[in-house]
């Protein structure tokens, strides 16, 4: 048997340090420790012959079960819809007005943290009721 190997969800954006925190945040992450026994992530970058402050970040979950989260900066805007995005399950197992209320609740803790909430899909023949928003930089993501 192959062993699976870990996984690494990375942003490209425009601050770093903004939308890692944003995420330490909205998913109880907490910021990982710099590469290279450096104490910061910018001494990191000095060691590495890079002088970008707040360039990188990464936020990992305490507990170590979900993937680590990586942030970079990169000199392009966002400018199309996220081919890839999170899915941050608050409401599984829940269905109708018992999910749409905690998907509800969860949005507004998340638009006070800078998030924007873009729009609410309702449940259909196939598909429970999910709602979509935007991290602080404008990376979609859904509340499912």
């Amino acid at each position: 048997m192959t062993s699976v190997p870990q996984v690494q969800v990375t942003f490209d954006c425009a601050d770093p340090v903004r939308v890692g925190l944003f995420w330490c945040e909205a998913l109880g992450y907490v910021p990982s420790a710099p590469p290279d026994d450096a104490a910061t992530w910018d001494d990191a970058a000095r060691g590495w012959g890079r002088s970008h402050p707040g360039a990188w970040f990464a936020c990992s979950d305490p507990a170590g079960s979900r993937p680590r989260l990586y942030f970079q900066r990169v000199p392009e805007g966002k400018a199309v819809k996220n081919r890839v995005h999170l899915d941050v399950k608050v409401g599984a197992g829940l269905v109708g007005d018992d999910r749409l209320a905690v998907l509800e609740a969860e949005c507004t803790r998340l638009t006070t943290l800078g998030a924007t909430r873009l729009r609410l899909m309702l449940a259909d023949e196939e598909n429970e009721s999910c709602l979509v928003m935007a991290d602080v930089e404008g990376n979609e993501f859904c509340l499912d």
